[in-house]
């Protein structure tokens, strides 16, 4: 098991991560919110912008300082709290990919953000700040997090978080009760991962959390087989014949975030006389470690199991770590014997002095 998740692109080409979230935001408008200090000195932000510009999508920059907007070729200015926002932002996205939007201050860019957002009804919004995303008593960063998680936080007091921090995660809140869909929190440097790549930088707000698990379709398998490839490199998953991959496709399941969002992968391998089958190439994508997407899939495959009438589900794997997990999951370790005789015929014999095998009987 482990992480990973879609790469799209424009036939022939294979998928990118790049490409999945270019995808996504063409056709759209962004809105951008940053104090000077995300703004300044930073090249990475004019090349987010022009990769955006290219591809489609309209960009609103707000900030608190005329000059850096001009800098970052915004134009035309428009006030953030003219009362004609609407109209204003609107003939000047026909001029222009890129519009700037001017705050009073930056102390005002939180709420102006969040009003900004609800008034034109933007499906994104990405706030720059110089701490990032959200970050746990651990040290690790919380990658995504839903709007009642949100609510528990702040209500908790965000112990974590400074006085200006959760008055930021708090116009984030409002954000999204009154209906925006996804705000994503980051610095200045992390934006280009954060937008373009599945492990991201910093926090990605919803309003809710949907992991539906279903099986795989053909629009699917790129993606499948990227995340397969992944695994194998990673040292997490056996490397596969093209018969063997695709026979995981076939039976292959995905959890899928927001009903779109591919979060990782698993399949089935059924062993009828054994009466057994085994959970294959499971793998998460990294983003969304901690959100309970390996557990959603094993759910799904021993439900799968008990609807093919199996005696036990089994599971195999060289990683300690991924062991661990099976055994949270009601798997205990057992000896390879105990498992499907058929799964060891022309196994990798190096990878067989390393592989420890999970089994639940069922």
């Amino acid at each position: 098991m482990s992480d990973a998740l879609p790469e799209t692109a424009r036939p022939p080409a294979p998928l990118s991560e790049k490409g999945f979230y270019l995808e996504e935001f063409r056709g759209r408008t962004v809105g951008i919110a940053a104090p000077a200090s995300e703004l300044r000195g930073l090249l990475e932000l004019g090349e987010v912008l022009g990769e955006l510009e290219r591809n489609g999508t309209s960009v609103l920059v707000l900030a608190g300082n005329r000059a850096d907007l001009e800098r970052l070729q915004a134009k035309p200015v428009v006030g953030a709290e003219v009362e004609r926002l609407e109209g204003a932002v609107y003939r000047g996205l026909l001029d222009s990919p890129r519009v700037g939007l001017l705050a009073s201050s930056d102390a005002a860019i939180p709420a102006l953000a969040r009003q900004v957002a609800l008034r034109l009804s933007l499906r994104k919004l990405v706030i720059l700040d110089p701490e990032g995303g959200l970050r746990r008593e651990t040290g690790v960063r919380d990658s995504f997090v839903d709007l009642a998680e949100l609510r528990m936080l702040l209500d908790g007091g965000a112990p974590l978080e400074t006085a200006r921090r959760r008055e930021l995660l708090g116009e984030i809140r409002e954000a999204l009760e009154a209906g925006l869909p996804a705000c994503n929190l980051c610095t200045g440097a992390g934006l280009h991962s954060e937008l373009f790549t599945y492990a991201g930088s910093g926090t990605l707000f919803t309003r809710e959390r949907y992991i539906d698990v279903r099986r795989l379709g053909i629009d699917d398998y790129d993606a499948a087989c990227d995340l397969i490839q992944r695994g194998v490199e990673e040292g997490y998953l056996a490397p596969r014949s093209e018969s063997e991959i695709d026979e995981v496709l076939a039976a292959g399941f995905g959890a899928f975030v927001e009903g779109r969002h591919l979060a990782g992968i698993g399949a089935l391998l059924s062993y009828p006389g054994d009466r057994s089958g085994e959970v294959a190439s499971l793998y998460t994508l990294t983003r969304f470690v901690g959100e309970g997407v390996g557990a959603h899939l094993v759910r799904h495959a021993l439900a799968r199991a008990g609807e093919q009438g199996l005696r036990y589900v089994f599971a195999c794997t060289t990683s300690e770590g991924v062991a661990s997990f099976f055994e949270r999951q009601g798997f205990g370790r057992v000896p390879r014997e105990r498992v499907a005789a058929e799964k060891w015929r022309a196994y990798d014999p190096e990878r067989l002095l390393r592989v420890q095998c999970l089994r639940r009987d069922l």
